[in-house]
């Protein structure tokens, strides 16, 4: 597998790192978080607004909810927010994390040639979607980055009956965008959250050919990290970023973002 999301990771790591000794005095959380909350463009929205009202800056690192997860257990994050629900749990039990709770939702499709050679865009339900994929060999790009869109694909195919493999299934170790990327390149499926593809602005002949079953459906989380674990956090100031989230300025300003007129999260206030 590509070694491509560590050197990201240590990347982002460095820069935070520089940006940490350029604004010491400065009240700011480190977020590990996902790419698609970063690249949907909503942290730009939501931020500026948290950061207005408590005098709070936070800085973002954006990538897979799996290297999320390792950056927290590190104790080089002062909060999490992240899309793997079974991830998060065990991450709650192993003691890393004080506290979870659900923040909002959007929903993982699946992206494809316009021409639809699986003939997925017809399919009852992703499973026989992907099994279609699957036994026409159609070129499939997978994120291959341990993110929560490649753990919730890795989940799909299992539940399809399918161990994907082969010339026509290509892990990339890659981040959301640049794997939308590759697929419109060489005309392949892809799973994305939602959020990532409307915010895609390269879809070549990519079009969304599947969508609504109720395993897309796709949960996001804020954690609360351990202060027993790891005492030096800024807990204090984490502490205020979870609960404005859940808070009711919090889940207006999540549900007032759009993306070319579509909102692209919906909070759990809203979505019950």
């Amino acid at each position: 597998m590509s070694q491509r999301p560590s050197a990201t990771l240590a990347l982002a790591l460095a820069a935070l790192s520089g940006a940490g000794l350029s604004q010491a005095d400065d009240d700011y959380i480190v977020l590990a978080s996902t790419t698609s909350t970063e690249a949907s463009g909503l942290f730009d929205a939501i931020i500026p607004r948290f950061t207005e009202k408590t005098g709070i800056s936070v800085r973002v690192v954006a990538v897979g909810t799996g290297q999320a997860f390792e950056i927290a257990r590190r104790g080089d994050a002062d909060s999490l927010l992240v899309h793997d629900t079974d991830g998060e749990e065990t991450f709650v039990a192993e003691g890393y994390a004080a506290e979870r709770a659900d923040v909002m939702v959007n929903d993982f499709v699946i992206i494809g040639p316009d021409g639809d050679p699986a003939g997925i865009a017809d399919a009852e339900s992703v499973a026989e979607a992907m099994r279609r994929i699957a036994e026409v060999e159609a070129p499939f790009a997978s994120r291959g980055d341990d993110s929560g869109t490649h753990r919730a694909e890795q989940r799909l195919w299992e539940a399809a009956g399918v161990e994907p493999g082969g010339a026509w299934y290509r892990e990339l170790g890659s981040g959301m965008g640049p794997t939308l990327n590759t697929a419109a390149g060489m005309d392949a499926y892809v799973i994305s959250d939602r959020a990532t593809w409307v915010a895609f602005a390269n879809p070549q002949n990519l079009t969304l050919l599947f969508a609504g079953d109720e395993a897309l459906f796709n949960q996001y989380g804020s954690l609360l990290i351990d202060s027993a674990r790891h005492p030096h956090l800024r807990h204090d100031l984490a502490q205020q970023w979870h609960r404005w989230l859940l808070s009711a300025e919090g889940q207006r300003a999540i549900a007032e973002f759009e993306m070319k007129g579509q909102p692209l999260f919906f909070p759990n206030a809203l979505a019950d």
